[in-house]
C-alpha cells in the first residue's frame, strides 16, 4: 500500500463499536497515516463519515491456501475422506502458473476483504513449475501471492513452507512424487536459500512454515526453524489421526513432542488445526507459549473432527482462526463455530465469551502484525462495519453480534486507513465474476 494512500487524515463515526474495554456507543475514529489517532466514545458525529451498524476490528485470516478456493463446490459428489479430497486438490495444484495463481489469489483475497478480513496468513507450498523445476525467479509463485494481496488491498504474511518429503510411514519418510515435486526444494538448505530471497514490507510479513512432520523429517526441523528465527513459524499439527499414528510408529512420540524435541515450539509458533492433539500435547503447547489456529469450517468440511479449542485456551494457548481451503470464507462463522462446536461436545452453552471469540477473530499477532486487531489509538486503522439492520442481525444486541452476523452483513472495510470495501462492494469491482474467470479454466 503506497504511503501516499495512507496519509490522508479522516474521521469515521459509528453508533456502536466493540472497543478493547467492550461495547461502546457513538464512537468517533480519527485516522491519519494509516493509524488510529483518536478513538472517542460518546462523541458527536460532527463532520465525520457515518458507518452503518457496529464497528469491529479488522479480522485476521491466519490460515489460507489461496489456490484451494478453486475446489469450492466441486468435491462433494463422491464422499471419501481428507485423503481422497487431497487428490482433487493436487489436480488443481498441478495446473497453476504464476499468472493464473495471481488471478485466483487476487480474487480470493478480495473475497476475504468483502467478509472483513484485513490480513491473511498464506501457508504457501506451491513453489515451483511442474516436475519441481524452479522458475527463472525461484519465488515467482510467492511473489504472485504478495502482488495479489497488494492489489486486493489486504496485508499478508507469506508463510513460505519447507516441504521435503512426500509422506511418513512407520518405516520412514517417502520421497516427493507427482505434483509434490512442485512443493520441494531438494533439502532444507535449498529451502532456506530460496526463503532468504523473499522481501517483506510494511504490509507484507515474510514468515515460514513447516508443512507438517510428515513432510519435514526430524533431521531438518531444527535447521528450518533456525532459518526462520525471529519470524512467525506455522505448522500443520495433528490434523489427522493417521499423522499421529505414523509419527509415534517411526519417531516414538507425538507430532507436538517431535516439534518440541527439535526446538520448533515457541511463542512465534502457530500450530494449525491441532484437531487430534492429546492432553500432554495441549500442555506442551501451553508450556511453550505457542499459538493454535483452528479452521472449523474446513475441519467439518473434510470430516477431520472437532479440535479441543477450550482445552487449548484454558492451557494458555492463544487461539486464532483461518478459512484454510475456503469451503466458505466467513470468519464470523469460524469464530462462532469455536463456541458451537464446544456446545456440541459438552452439552453446555457459553464456553467462550463474545470477547474471547473476538480476540481469536482478530489475532493479527500470529501473522507478525502485533499492532493490529484493536480499535485503539496507535493501532493500524483496520475497521469492519457490520450492519445491524439485515434479516440476520435485526434485533440483535450489538454486543452479541458475533452470534448473529455473517459475512453478508459486512458493509465497510478499512485496511490501514484505506477504504477497501464500501456498501458491500470491493474497490476492484465484481469479485464473483473475477472468481469465476479464475476458477473455471482450472477445471477444463
Amino acid at each position: 500500500m503506497a504511503e501516499a494512500d495512507r496519509a490522508t487524515a479522516q474521521s469515521w463515526f459509528a453508533e456502536h463499536a466493540l472497543l478493547p474495554q467492550g461495547h461502546a456507543r457513538d464512537v468517533l475514529f480519527d485516522v491519519a497515516g494509516g493509524r488510529f489517532t483518536a478513538v472517542t466514545p460518546n462523541a458527536s458525529q460532527a463532520g465525520a463519515e457515518r458507518l452503518p451498524g457496529i464497528a469491529l476490528p479488522g479480522f485476521a485470516n491466519v490460515h489460507s491456501h489461496a489456490f484451494q478456493r478453486a475446489l469450492r463446490g466441486r468435491t462433494h459428489d463422491s464422499g471419501g475422506t481428507f485423503w481422497s479430497w487431497r487428490e482433487r486438490m493436487y489436480a488443481v495444484a498441478e495446473r497453476l502458473t504464476p499468472d493464473s495463481y495471481l488471478e485466483l489469489a487476487r480474487a480470493t483475497y478480495a473475497e476475504m476483504a468483502l467478509t472483513g478480513v484485513t490480513a491473511v496468513g498464506e501457508f504457501h507450498y506451491l513453489h515451483h513449475a511442474p516436475g519441481g523445476v524452479p522458475y527463472a525467479d525461484p519465488n515467482a509463485m510467492g511473489e504472485a501471492l504478495l502482488q495479489a494481496a497488494r492489489e486486493a488491498g489486504i496485508r499478508i504474511a507469506l508463510l513460505d513452507a519447507c516441504y521435503l518429503a512426500g509422506g511418513l510411514t512407520g518405516s520412514g519418510h517417502t520421497p516427493l512424487e507427482g505434483v509434490q515435486l512442485r512443493f520441494g526444494d531438494g533439502d532444507v538448505e535449498g529451502w532456506a536459500g530460496r526463503f532468504a530471497r523473499l522481501a517483506g514490507s510494511d504490509t507484507a510479513v515474510i514468515g515460514a512454515a513447516l508443512h507438517s512432520v510428515r513432510a519435514v523429517p526430524a533431521a531438518s526441523i531444527r535447521a528450518a526453524t533456525a532459518a526462520a528465527a525471529g519470524v512467525p513459524l506455522h505448522v500443520h499439527l495433528s490434523e489427522q489421526p493417521a499423522e499421529n499414528d505414523v509419527c509415534r510408529a517411526f519417531y516414538g512420540c507425538s507430532p507436538a513432542a517431535l516439534l518440541q524435541n527439535e526446538g520448533a515450539l515457541s511463542p512465534l509458533t502457530t500450530a494449525v488445526h491441532a484437531t487430534h492433539v492429546s492432553q500432554d500435547d495441549v500442555a506442551l503447547l501451553g508450556d511453550t507459549s505457542a499459538q493454535a489456529c483452528l479452521c472449523p469450517t474446513t475441519e467439518r468440511d473434510l470430516a477431520d473432527g472437532i479440535g479441543p479449542a477450550l482445552q487449548l485456551h484454558e492451557a494458555g494457548v492463544r487461539l486464532s482462526l483461518g478459512s484454510d481451503q475456503h469451503a466458505i470464507i466467513d470468519l464470523l462463522e469460524e469464530a462462532r463455530s469455536l463456541e458451537m462446536d464446544e456446545r456440541l461436545g459438552s452439552g453446555r452453552r457459553g464456553r467462550f465469551a463474545p470477547r474471547e471469540l473476538l480476540a481469536a477473530l482478530t489475532r493479527h499477532e500470529a501473522l507478525g502484525f502485533p499492532e493490529a486487531g484493536r480499535l485503539a489509538v496507535g493501532e493500524r486503522a483496520d475497521l469492519v462495519a457490520v450492519r445491524l439492520d439485515s434479516a440476520r442481525t435485526a434485533g440483535s444486541d450489538p454486543a452479541q453480534v458475533l452470534f448473529s452476523a455473517t459475512a453478508a452483513d459486512v458493509d465497510t472495510v478499512l485496511v490501514d486507513g484505506r477504504l477497501i470495501v464500501k456498501e458491500g462492494r470491493h474497490r476492484l469491482g465484481d469479485i464473483g465474476r473475477a472468481l469465476q474467470a479464475a476458477v473455471e479454466p482450472l477445471w477444463r
